[in-house]
């Protein structure tokens, strides 16, 4: 069964830290492409960033190019996003989900997990 689990989100001011994590299980993580997609309350799921499973090869959003980081680690089965400099239109459910780009957006109906609720507020 294909399970991803994401954590790590929380309140935060603006101009504040976060990073999340996504642990995957039930197929070969290091071998998929994996991305970052958010919600955010009344707006259709949005692609974050993406990083591919053969080079490494990251990519993102024009909204959070500069500030967030995606890595991975595939001995751990774990995605990461480090998103800095947070603003208040970040605020959403963040997921993780396979494929990229768009086709992420798709993924993400049928490959996410709850979800980490992401709040950047003063």
């Amino acid at each position: 069964e294909v399970r991803v689990e994401e954590s790590g989100g929380g309140l935060v001011q603006p101009g504040g830290s976060l990073r999340l994590s996504c642990v995957a299980s039930g197929f070969t993580f290091r071998l998929a492409d994996m991305s970052w997609v958010r919600q955010a309350p009344g707006k259709e799921v949005e692609w974050v960033s993406d990083i591919r499973a053969g080079d490494g090869a990251t990519y993102y959003s024009d909204s959070v190019k500069g500030r967030f980081t995606i890595s991975r680690d595939n001995a751990k089965n774990t995605l990461y996003l480090q998103m800095n400099r947070l603003q208040p239109e970040d605020t959403a459910v963040y997921y993780c989900t396979t494929g990229t780009g768009a086709v992420a957006t798709i993924s993400w109906e049928t490959v996410r997990g709850q979800g980490t609720q992401v709040t950047v507020s003063s």
